[in-house]
């Protein structure tokens, strides 16, 4: 009788972490466009292209290879991840909780954009650009071949800049960390 509620009692918790697991955030597959609309995660599938316009991310945007990803006025509570993207564009009047991270892709243009976290290009191959971003960690680029320009940034980390070629240009950035390397000579802010 003993063994019997024991088993009994295991089936039932067995049961109920069935039905009442934890539960995993949708990913919404983007191709097209979206609006005013909340979703958990997106992922912008390989080739794909994805524009965004006050559409709210509870988790993270992840953008895949050869994808494009343009985003207006978005709020991401989570990260941007790009790797091997094809083009990310994030625009003014749009908030990241966590990090940008653009990683082996093409180009990218950051502009006007409240990013909690760090900015990080790393490793891409075209034009990157860096505008009138607050940013609450570290801006970080190393080994672009495309171009980078960084103007007008307010960042509270350090602005950390190696192995870019052509050198980053741009200035008129307010830095509270260090300004380190290859940005180390970018002119000093108004």
């Amino acid at each position: 009788m003993k063994n019997r509620h024991i088993i009994l009692a295991g089936a039932l918790v067995f049961a109920v972490s069935i039905f009442t697991g934890s539960a995993h955030a949708e990913d919404y597959i983007c191709q097209g466009s979206l609006g005013a609309i909340t979703v958990d995660n997106l992922r912008v599938p390989q080739g794909a292209t994805c524009t965004l316009d006050r559409t709210y991310i509870k988790g993270t945007i992840k953008v895949k290879s050869n994808a494009t990803l343009r985003a207006h006025r978005v709020r991401v509570i989570g990260n941007i991840q790009a790797e091997n993207a094809a083009q990310v564009e994030v625009l003014s009047g749009s908030t990241v909780g966590g990090n940008i991270q653009i990683k082996q892709g093409g180009r990218a243009r950051i502009d006007g954009v409240s990013i909690k976290g760090d900015l990080q290009f790393d490793d891409n191959r075209r034009r990157l650009t860096a505008n009138r971003n607050t940013i609450g960690g570290n801006l970080q680029a190393f080994q672009n071949k495309g171009g980078l320009s960084i103007t007008e940034n307010t960042i509270d980390g350090n602005l950390q800049c190696k192995e870019n070629r052509p050198a980053p240009t741009g200035g008129d950035n307010i830095v509270r960390g260090n300004k380190e390397d290859q940005c180390s000579d970018l002119p000093r802010e108004i």
